[in-house]
C-alpha cells in the first residue's frame, strides 16, 4: 500500500457486486475535472494550483502538529500526507502532480506515487519545497488554493482563494461520485468495527480511554489518522455534545455510554454516533425509541427534500419522546413551538459529509455563494440545502439533559409543565445521539451505516 494513502482492505477489490476503485476512479477523476473547468471559467482563470499545505509547528518547539492536508487537493487524488505538494490543472489537459519527496534521515520520506490514480496523472517529483515553483504548469491566469504562505509572492500566480471559485466549487462538492460513495461504504464498514469493538469494551467495564483504544485498534488507525476527535462519553458526560477528554478512572457506577466516533477512506469521512444504557432500563427504552425515529427521519432522505423541514420534523419526534415518557406534559406541537424541544435537542439534524466531517456548501442557495437562512430559533443547523441526489448527509437527532439548558429551562416561563424529578432522574445519562451517514436516493435513500452494521 502506498505510505501515503490510507485505505480500507476492500479497495481494489469487488464488494458484494460494489465495483472497485480503481474501476470508479476514472469517472471521478473525469467528474472533478469538469467541476474544476466550469469554476474556472466563471472566475476568469486559465488554470488552477491546489497546494497540499505544509506542516506546523509548535510554539517555541521543534516538533508539528498532526498534518491535515487541504480538502481540494485530496478530492483530486487519495494522498493524505503529501505535504508541500501541488494538484496543477489547466482544462483540456492532463492534471499535474508536483510531487514533494525530500532526501531526508530524519523522517521517513514520502514513498514513489504508486496506485490505480498514478496513470491519469503527469507526476513530477521535486526535491526541494522552492523547485515546485518551475515544475508547476504555465498559464496566463493562475488561481492559487489552499493555505497560503509568503514564499508564494513571487511566483505569479493571479488570485489567491478567490471566492468566485470556491464558491462554485463548494456547490458542486455536495453530489458525490461513485467513486467518493464507495470510499465513504468502506469508512461506515470500518467505523461499524470499531463501534462493535467500543461497545463490548463498555460492558465489559472499560474506561473511557480504553474503549478509545480498543476503538482505534478495531479500525486499524490511529488517532491522528481518523477524520474528527472521537467522542468517548460515560454518563453525564454524554450531556456535553462535542465531549473532548477520555478519562483514565472507571466511573463507580455505568449508567450509559454514547461514542461518536468514525474512520476514513482516502480522506472521505464516515461520521456515527450510537449511545448505549448499562441495563435493561426506562433509559434503554428510551434509546430504542429515539432509534425508531432517527431510522423514520433517515427514510426521507430523497432528492427534492427540504433539509430545513426534515429538521423540523426531528424536533416533532424529540417532542413525541419528551411527551411520552413523561419528561414534558404538553403536546408534542406546542413543545416545539414553546422552544422546550430545543432545550433537549439544541443542535442541528444533521450536516453534509464527505471531503470534511461537516463538508462544505450546507448552506449554499446556489454557485455564486448566497444562503439559505436558517429556520428561526434553530442558529446551529449546518444544512439548509434541498437535497439532490447522491447528496450525503448525517441524520443524528438527540435527546439531552444538559445542566445548563436546564436550568435555563427551569428558570423560564415554561418550567411548570416540565415533569423535573423525571427529568432530575435522567441526568446521570447525559444523553442520547444515534447517527446514520444517508445518501439521497430518488430510487430510495442508501443507508451507508446502518449496511456497514449488518455485515458486522
Amino acid at each position: 500500500m502506498n505510505r501515503l494513502s490510507h485505505s480500507s482492505p476492500h479497495q481494489g477489490a469487488d464488494r458484494a457486486g460494489k465495483p472497485a476503485l480503481a474501476d470508479l476512479y476514472p469517472t471521478h477523476l473525469e467528474t472533478v475535472g469538469q467541476r474544476f473547468s466550469a469554476a474556472l471559467e466563471t472566475a476568469g482563470f486559465d488554470a488552477v494550483a491546489v497546494f497540499a499545505g505544509s506542516p506546523h509547528g509548535w510554539f517555541l518547539d521543534d516538533q508539528d502538529y498532526p498534518f491535515q492536508i487541504n480538502p481540494h487537493f485530496k478530492n483530486w487524488l487519495p494522498l493524505l500526507h503529501a505535504h508541500d505538494s501541488f494538484v496543477a490543472y489547466v482544462p483540456g489537459q492532463k492534471p499535474v502532480l508536483v510531487y514533494y519527496q525530500p532526501e531526508d534521515y530524519w523522517y521517513l520520506p514520502p514513498a514513489p506515487p504508486s496506485g490505480y490514480w498514478t496513470r491519469h496523472f503527469e507526476i513530477r517529483i521535486v526535491r526541494h519545497t522552492e523547485d515546485a515553483k518551475g515544475a508547476l504548469p504555465g498559464a496566463r491566469r493562475c488561481a492559487f488554493l489552499g493555505e497560503w504562505q509568503e514564499r508564494f509572492k513571487s511566483w505569479g500566480f493571479a488570485d489567491v482563494n478567490p471566492e468566485t471559485l470556491l464558491n462554485q466549487l463548494h456547490y458542486a462538492r455536495a453530489a458525490k461520485t461513485g467513486y467518493e460513495l464507495e470510499c465513504m461504504r468502506q469508512a461506515n464498514i470500518i467505523s461499524a468495527k470499531g463501534h462493535r469493538a467500543a461497545e463490548q469494551a463498555f460492558h465489559a467495564g472499560a474506561s473511557e480511554f480504553e474503549i478509545h483504544t480498543a476503538f482505534c485498534a478495531a479500525c486499524g488507525q490511529t488517532d491522528d489518522e481518523l477524520p474528527y476527535h472521537a467522542i468517548i462519553a460515560l454518563n453525564e458526560h454524554a450531556a456535553t455534545l462535542h465531549y473532548q477528554y477520555r478519562e483514565r478512572e472507571k466511573p463507580a457506577r455505568r449508567h450509559s455510554f454514547l461514542i461518536d466516533a468514525a474512520a476514513q477512506v482516502n480522506g472521505y469521512a464516515a461520521d456515527v454516533t450510537r449511545t448505549y444504557s448499562a441495563e435493561r432500563d426506562e433509559f434503554q427504552a428510551l434509546i430504542d425509541a429515539l432509534d425508531k425515529e432517527q431510522q423514520a427521519l433517515g427514510k426521507k432522505v430523497r432528492p427534492e427534500t427540504d433539509f430545513k423541514t426534515l429538521h423540523l420534523e426531528a424536533h416533532h419526534a424529540i417532542a413525541r419522546l419528551l411527551h411520552d415518557f413523561d419528561f414534558v406534559r404538553l403536546p408534542p406541537g406546542e413543545s416545539v413551538t414553546k422552544g422546550i424541544s430545543s432545550m433537549f435537542l439544541p443542535h442541528g439534524l444533521g450536516h453534509l459529509l464527505g471531503l470534511q466531517v461537516h463538508d462544505v456548501g450546507g448552506l449554499m442557495a446556489s454557485p455564486r455563494g448566497n444562503l439559505i437562512p436558517k429556520p428561526d430559533g434553530h442558529p446551529y443547523l449546518r444544512n439548509t440545502r434541498v437535497l439532490k441526489e447522491n447528496f450525503v448527509t448525517t441524520i443524528e437527532p438527540g435527546l439531552y439533559f444538559i445542566p445548563s439548558l436546564l436550568e435555563k429551562l427551569k428558570a423560564g416561563p415554561h418550567s411548570r409543565h416540565v415533569n423535573w424529578a423525571k427529568v432530575d432522574a435522567f441526568r446521570k445519562f447525559g444523553g442520547i445521539r444515534i447517527e446514520d451517514n444517508v445518501v439521497a436516493r430518488a430510487a430510495g435513500p442508501e443507508n451507508l451505516t446502518r449496511d456497514a452494521f449488518k455485515t458486522m
